[in-house]
């Protein structure tokens, strides 16, 4: 069974409720009529009411089923207003500023739906840029209890693979954290060790990724992964984790053997966390062309609650499975 199809199962066994607040898009209809098809969540298009009932009509879709909640005539607007007024008073947020916001910015009303428990996530970005979707979400949403920063991962579906928990990974962080300091580095894994265990229902086995494995090339890029794993090590002691380690040492198990002698990590890992978004990044797009994996994200993680980002080249099927990531995402 692919990946997906597996969150997609476990998401029908606790239905969530996902917002989408992209309804000037097509993309969007099509993708929640595909989750209503698939039962995976329930979903509220935020829009005009009209413009929302002409566009289904238009595309011939029935979403009876999804809530259409419009910002300009929403029953709890005044309460919305209020509480964004007072979250943002510090960086002068006035009623009649909040008001303005949350009946033209439809991304940030979505979020305060997250905030007042009136959805459980939200996915954005088809149409929209990643620091357009995040704001938001870090002014409102703030990181999640015991996280030191949001971060972003792609889960990755490679076929016919022997490595891995079954050719699936996590590549992190690949879409957001250009260039995490060693303590920051320590915490992405944390937070991927726990997307891994939450979305793969399978032990996390980390590896911080370098061109050295245990000393065999100095350099400071190395040194800030070395302190990073020792880090980790020390904050996360629970957490099956090791590095410096090479690509292959950390994923063949005779290469693991050979290169990484006594470590119950190399040869065996299926979370990887790369120094820099560079790395994460490049690595991710290759394993998805020449390897033609499967790859879902980018996936935030360490937000108070799960808000998504798209890729604007995604298409409606993309959506649909990010929304069932966002909907086991928000089972915490």
């Amino acid at each position: 069974m692919a990946i997906i199809d597996a969150i997609k199962a476990k998401a029908k066994t606790d239905i969530k409720t996902i917002a989408l607040p992209e309804t000037e898009d097509e993309r969007t209809y099509h993708a929640a009529a595909q989750v209503l098809k698939e039962g995976t969540a329930k979903i509220i298009l935020i829009g005009n009411t009209d413009e929302v009932k002409a566009k289904t009509a238009e595309l011939k879709l029935d979403l009876s089923a999804c809530k259409i909640v419009d910002p300009s005539n929403f029953e709890k607007l005044d309460e919305y207003v209020a509480t964004l007024t007072e979250l943002r008073k510090a960086k002068g947020m006035t009623e009649e500023k909040a008001r303005e916001i949350l009946t033209t910015d439809r991304l940030t009303f979505g979020v305060m739906m997250l905030k007042m428990k009136d959805a459980d996530g939200m996915v954005a970005g088809a149409c929209h840029s990643t620091a357009d979707t995040i704001r938001p979400s870090l002014q409102i949403l703030k990181t999640a209890p015991g996280t030191e920063l949001v971060s972003a991962f792609f889960l990755m579906d490679v076929p016919n693979c022997e490595y891995g928990k079954d050719g699936i990974f996590i590549y992190a962080d690949s879409g957001l954290c250009q260039d995490p300091n060693p303590e920051e580095l320590a915490a992405i894994a944390n937070s991927s060790a726990k997307s891994f265990r939450q979305l793969v229902d399978a032990e996390p086995v980390i590896a911080l990724l370098s061109h050295s494995t245990k000393g065999s090339a100095k350099h400071a890029i190395v040194d800030k992964v070395i302190e990073a794993t020792e880090i980790a090590k020390k904050k996360y002691p629970e957490l099956k984790l090791d590095g410096e380690l090479q690509a292959d040492a950390a994923i063949v198990p005779a290469i693991g053997a050979s290169k990484a002698k006594g470590s119950d990590v190399a040869g065996h890992a299926n979370v990887l966390i790369f120094p820099n978004l560079d790395c994460g990044n490049i690595a991710y797009k290759l394993t998805q062309r020449l390897a033609k994996a499967e790859a879902y994200g980018p996936i935030l993680q360490g937000i108070a609650a799960p808000v998504n980002d798209l890729s604007r080249g995604c298409s409606a099927e993309d959506i649909a499975g990010v929304v069932a990531i966002t909907a086991v995402q928000s089972m915490g």
